[in-house]
C-alpha cells in the first residue's frame, strides 16, 4: 500500500473520473481523462447486476445517469449492457456501462483505486481483486459499522482499508490491533474543530504509519465533508481557502472533482518554494 514520504505531495483522487462535455463519470474514458489531469487515485463506484455481475456505477442514480427508474440491481446484464449513459445537457450518448472487471484491467499497475460501494459487494470484489492480482493497489472503504468490519477481517484481510469517520476517532487503536490491512482514515468534519480536522490527528496517524483521506468534492452543498474547503471556492478564485488549507492540514488523498486544477495548484506552490506544508494564508 501507498504511503506518502515526507516532503512528498499528497496523491489526487478523480471523483469518478473526470466527466465533462460527452464524457460521463464513472466510464473508462472518464479514468482515461482523470489519468491525463493527474490524478493518482481513481474512485468508482460499484453495482451488481440481479444475476451477479459487478458493473462500475454508483446505485441509486439511475435515473439521473440513465433516464431509468429501475435499478441495476433489479436488471440482468443483458437489459444492462443495453443502456447507454446521458451526458451533462441530458443527451443519450454512445457510452455503457462497463463491468468491473474491465474497469479494473485498464487500471492495473497505473494508479491506486478506491472501489466506493464496496461495502454492499464485499465478497464478489474481493474476490475478483485477488484474481486479478491488485491486492496492493486497490483501496476499500467501509464506515465504522461492526458488521461491515468484521465481514473485512473476514473475507478481506488482505485489501488495504480505510474507515469513514465523522469528526472524531474513537477506533483506530482496535482496528490496529486487529487481524486486517487497516491503511487509516477518510476524514469528513463539517467544523475545523472537529477533532479529526486537526493537523495534530494528521500528525499522530502518520506516526502510526496511517493515511488520512480528505474530501474537496461538493455532491451536495447540504452535506460539508471538509468544513467548507471544497472545489467550488477553489476554483472559482479562492484556491487557498479551499485545497491550500487541506494540504496544509497534511492529508494524503485529497478527492476531487477538478483533477487538474488540484495539481497545477500544488506544483504551484511547490514550485514557488513554499510547499504544501508552508502556504501562507
Amino acid at each position: 500500500m501507498w504511503q506518502r514520504k515526507e516532503g512528498e505531495l499528497p496523491l489526487i483522487a478523480a471523483h469518478r473520473g473526470v466527466c465533462g462535455g460527452n464524457i460521463p463519470g464513472n466510464t473508462l474514458e472518464a479514468f482515461e481523462a482523470a489519468l491525463a489531469q493527474g490524478a493518482g487515485v481513481i474512485e468508482l463506484d460499484v453495482s451488481q447486476s440481479a444475476d451477479g455481475e459487478l458493473f462500475v456505477f454508483h446505485p441509486g442514480m439511475e435515473p439521473v445517469y440513465l433516464g431509468c427508474d429501475r435499478l441495476l440491481s433489479q436488471m440482468s446484464t443483458a437489459e444492462i449492457e443495453r443502456l447507454r449513459f446521458k451526458n451533462a445537457d441530458g443527451n443519450v450518448t454512445q457510452y455503457g456501462i462497463s463491468r468491473l472487471e474491465e474497469a479494473l484491467r485498464l487500471l492495473k499497475g497505473r494508479c491506486l483505486v478506491n472501489i466506493d460501494k464496496f461495502w454492499d459487494n464485499i465478497i464478489p470484489v474481493t474476490a475478483m481483486v485477488r484474481r486479478l492480482g491488485m491486492q496492493d493497489q486497490v483501496l476499500v472503504k467501509t464506515g465504522p459499522v461492526k458488521e461491515q468490519i468484521d465481514c473485512i477481517e473476514k473475507e478481506a484481510p488482505d485489501l488495504p482499508y480505510l474507515l469513514i469517520l465523522h469528526d472524531s476517532d474513537e477506533i483506530t487503536e482496535e482496528m490496529l490491533r486487529r487481524p486486517l490491512r487497516y491503511a487509516g482514515v477518510e476524514a469528513v468534519f463539517a467544523s475545523e474543530q472537529a477533532p479529526i480536522a486537526s493537523k495534530a490527528y494528521v500528525e499522530s496517524m502518520h506516526e502510526k504509519n496511517l493515511i488520512v483521506w480528505a474530501n474537496a468534492i461538493v455532491y451536495n452543498y447540504r452535506d460539508v465533508l471538509a468544513a467548507g474547503h471544497n472545489d467550488d471556492i477553489s476554483v472559482s478564485g479562492r484556491p487557498d481557502e479551499g485545497w491550500g488549507w487541506l494540504l496544509v492540514q497534511g492529508y494524503d488523498i485529497i478527492q476531487t472533482d477538478w483533477p487538474l486544477m488540484l495539481s497545477q495548484y500544488m506544483y504551484k506552490n511547490e514550485h514557488h518554494g513554499q510547499g504544501v506544508s508552508k502556504i501562507e494564508h
